[in-house]
């Protein structure tokens, strides 16, 4: 029996409902075939208006749907009434968060890396981007330049021709060890049994890329894939707009022209003087004037390589308050109660109650609950610019970062000496130390262009429990690129070993300590066997590939 009552509509309203709504009859569904500001708009009265939603669609939109033609193709709404109607809305009741129900996936091609982390700041946003791993930088851009930033006023200032000829060394130094690194490993690492050919030649790839991945500058390009919403976006463009970086307020230009071709309602406040224009003045202000106050106290000096990973903060009763968080929601007692009387728990009481919220585990996606996020650590990390990427873009956690500089030194991979290469691998990153200093004095903003993704930077990640077994677990698998694979696994052993959570450490039985020679290479077969089975199981499917 069903406990919601049907909603009727007549043969002429379902005809046009069946165009943007994927049911006419449950109580869920999903919005199709609609520009993002339409839906935004329609969720913003919704929540005002005692109609359904299908029934207000109806009552109050529909009249402004071009319906003629082929049902099967998007509908094209008028985009006037909707942006009135979000106007109306937004003034009537300020409500911010009608900016958080309207989408957009927009691409940001040849990004520097130094601005790919401006990008990926945000937290409620998705991305995606290229990756060092899988694209070779070896070829050249239509342009017939090599893939780095060719910012204008380097380019015409006293170190431009410095600037091109160098970074095109460091460039051609990385295609001519490239060959030469995936010959190595070819040698060095046979493929086990039951491996194929192929399998093998695509991991070598990987680890050869991976290997040589540091010998890119940070201004090398890559192009990234953005998922937000309007609100996100707004945030988004606030930051890059006060940013010091000329490629960000750039980027942040041509992203809002785009954007207003989508979502224009959404974005209205970004460039009005007293809005978005006083908002990134403040931001300017407080980071600017924030910069001047620390260096008043401490003038910048040369830093200090560190120790790679350290758990700076911790809370020492972080099981017991987890342990707290579990049982909250199972009883009726107060939190200040429950807390007195888990702490009257044995040890052992406690641990089996952890261990039962965990459960049993089958696979890292399987994590346990908000209770995890009860506690938190703090870590200081000195890794490679490279390896920084990768863990920056874990949003559910705060992590900031000093400038990017060649102080902190850089470490060769062990692949790489091993093949006979380091002397060519450690003079590219000299000559990547020498430009930096060359352009530090003209162009402090931009000076990290030149600076190879092998050079250390240090940061901190702080992040509840929770986040940190979905990091380590991810981070430390056999896949992963051998730099953060060891930071993650040196966090989990400072939860055990330093915090002295072991409990928790313990409930993150999936990360892994393992070492991994040609990381990829299961994931590779994983990859064949899948595709293997889709060409099988797919009627007509492809059934005359090579799969060795």
């Amino acid at each position: 029996m069903s406990t919601t009552a049907p909603e009727s509509f007549s043969p002429e309203e379902r005809s046009v409902l069946s165009r943007y709504f994927t049911n006419l009859e449950g109580p869920v569904f999903a919005l199709i075939n609609l520009p993002e500001v339409v839906k935004g708009a329609l969720f913003s009265r919704y929540s005002r208006s005692p109609k359904s939603l299908r029934r207000l669609f109806l009552d109050e939109f529909v009249d402004e749907l071009d319906i003629a033609g082929d049902a099967t193709l998007d509908a094209t709404v008028g985009l006037k009434r909707a942006e009135q109607l979000y106007a109306r809305v937004f003034s009537e009741y300020g409500d911010d968060s009608v900016a958080q129900l309207g989408g957009v996936h927009v691409a940001c091609e040849q990004a520097s890396n130094v601005l790919t982390k401006v990008l990926e700041r945000g937290r409620l946003m998705s991305y995606l981007e290229q990756s060092t791993r899988y694209i070779p930088y070896d070829l050249r851009l239509d342009s017939g330049h090599y893939r780095y930033a060719r910012e204008p006023a380097i380019l015409d200032s006293p170190v431009g021709a410095r600037y091109v000829g160098e970074m095109d060394r460091m460039f051609d130094t990385y295609g001519q060890l490239l060959p030469k690194i995936q010959a190595h490993l070819g040698r060095s690492s046979p493929p086990p049994a039951g491996v194929s050919p192929r399998v093998h030649r695509q991991a070598v790839r990987a680890a050869s890329l991976d290997a040589l991945r540091g010998l890119l500058p940070a201004g090398s390009l890559s192009n990234v894939g953005i998922y937000g919403t309007g609100q996100s976006y707004e945030r988004l463009l606030l930051r890059m707009r006060s940013n010091p970086l000329p490629e960000a307020r750039r980027y942040a230009a041509m992203m809002l022209e785009e954007l207003r071709k989508v979502i224009p309602s959404f974005l209205t406040r970004v460039d009005l003087p007293a809005r978005g224009g006083a908002w990134t003045d403040y931001l300017e202000a407080t980071e600017s004037d924030t910069r001047e106050a620390v260096r008043g106290l401490w003038p910048p000096e040369a830093p200090q390589p560190g120790v790679r990973v350290t758990l700076t903060d911790f809370d020492p009763a972080g099981e017991d308050k987890i342990v707290a968080a579990i049982c909250y929601s199972q009883t009726n007692l107060s939190d200040e109660e429950l807390s007195r009387r888990i702490r009257a728990l044995s040890g052992e009481q406690r641990a089996a109650l952890l261990a039962t919220y965990v459960g049993m585990r089958s696979n890292r996606r399987h994590r346990p609950g908000r209770a995890f996020e009860r506690t938190e650590y703090r870590f200081e990390i000195v890794a490679d610019y490279g390896a920084f990427r990768d863990l920056q873009r874990h949003r559910m956690l705060s992590i900031e970062w000093q400038p990017l500089g060649t102080d902190l030194g850089y470490d060769i991979p062990e692949v790489v000496s091993e093949a006979g290469l380091e002397d060519e691998y450690a003079e590219s990153l000299e000559r990547s130390r020498a430009l930096h200093d060359a352009l530090a004095g003209h162009f402090p903003e931009m000076c990290s262009y030149a600076v190879a993704l092998a050079y250390n930077i240090r940061f901190t990640m702080q992040m509840n429990a929770r986040e940190a077994m979905h990091i380590l677990e991810l981070r430390s698998s056999s896949q992963g690129h051998p730099t953060y694979r060891r930071v993650a696994q040196e966090m989990h052993r400072l939860i055990a070993d330093v915090a002295g959570h072991r409990a928790v450490a313990s409930a993150m039985s999936f990360v892994d300590h393992k070492d991994a020679e040609l990381g990829r290479l299961g994931a590779e077969q994983r990859a064949v066997s899948r595709a293997k089975l889709r060409a099988v199981s797919t009627p007509g499917g492809p059934d005359h590939h090579n799969w060795s």
